[in-house]
């Protein structure tokens, strides 16, 4: 009778925990949602957040209110999610950023990998290899022959140390072994904002916070270091179709998606989930993110764990052969 007794008690459990969870999830969210992004207001984290955010308060009834915090990298706004309560109402904008953080630092109080759990990716920002107008160079292959004609001469900016943007950038020099100084900046939006205004010479930066100053002729592209052209700017062509044989297969992408903290409660995690999925198909929120240089890249939290691991393998080894280090 005890093993039957037990069988009995511990169903009952494991029937009272799925109700609870299942009473949480119907109820989430009873109140404001924090989205934190780890970049400044303007750029395209920011955006992509308060795009979604503003769906999801139409959706949920609730303010999802977006914070930045900004500083080392990203690292301290991932840490202040990390340290929160794991229920749901702290999410992180999570940046691919991070991913190269947890390749490059090896002091981070979390493990990105492991202390979060995936949601789905929503959004990709082309990034953009750009020079201002007084830089004598129209493509690829004319900035390349510039740059090695004068080691140390010139330097370039991106949007942050360790962003997705300065590791595109090192692989480039790397392939040619290019002596350029790296400039880091405090965001996207800044650092298009600088070489728009002749500040700095050369950018890596992203498409659609520079996609204004392209427009109105203050930024001249010079190629998309990203895997794939971009509707925003059609006529930018990727660094892989350089035809410069160092160049075949060269890609880094940079995309946006929401993480919780682990431990957050299974139910919630896969109503935010589903929610996202319902608003990423709204045409009025696609239209909004078309028009700001966006491309959609929407995908499911398993996929999106798998992109997570297939990304820190891959940039653990491009760090490994380039020799790519933070300052």
């Amino acid at each position: 009778m005890r093993p039957l007794r037990f069988a009995v008690s511990l169903l009952l459990v494991l029937c009272f925990v799925f109700a609870t969870h299942t009473a949480v999830a119907q109820d989430y969210p009873a109140r404001a949602v924090r989205l934190v992004v780890t970049f400044p207001a303007g750029g395209s984290a920011d955006i992509t957040a308060r795009v979604f955010a503003d769906k999801l308060s139409e959706l949920w009834k609730q303010p999802v209110v977006v914070e930045n915090r900004v500083g080392a990298g990203g690292s301290i706004g991932v840490e202040a999610v990390f340290r929160s309560a794991h229920d749901g109402y702290t999410l992180l904008l999570m940046s691919n950023t991070h991913l190269i953080n947890h390749v490059l630092f090896n002091k981070l109080a979390y493990d990105i990998t492991r202390d979060f759990q995936p949601i789905g990716v929503v959004t990709a920002s082309p990034m953009l290899l750009a020079v201002h107008p007084s830089v004598p160079a129209n493509n690829i292959k004319e900035l390349t022959a510039m740059l090695r004609a004068a080691p140390g001469k010139f330097d370039y900016a991106s949007c942050n140390i360790a962003s997705p943007h300065h590791f595109a950038m090192e692989m480039y020099k790397h392939a040619f072994g290019i002596d350029a100084l790296h400039i880091p900046h405090r965001g996207c939006g800044p650092v298009s904002a600088d070489a728009a205004a002749g500040h700095v010479k050369i950018v890596a930066t992203n498409a659609p916070t520079a996609l204004a100053f392209v427009k109105d002729g203050r930024l001249r592209p010079i190629a998309l270091l990203s895997t794939n052209r971009s509707p925003s700017m059609p006529d930018v062509p990727t660094m892989g179709e350089s035809g410069i044989p160092e160049l075949k297969g060269f890609a880094i992408d940079n995309y946006y998606g929401f993480m919780a903290p682990s431990g957050t409660p299974p139910a919630v995690l896969a109503k935010i989930e589903a929610d996202l999925q319902q608003v990423s198909k709204l045409p009025d929120l696609r239209r909004r993110l078309d028009q700001s240089g966006f491309d959609m890249f929407v995908l499911s939290s398993t996929d999106m764990g798998k992109l997570i691991r297939a990304d820190v393998a891959k940039y653990a080894q491009v760090a490994k052969q380039a020799a790519i280090k933070t300052e």
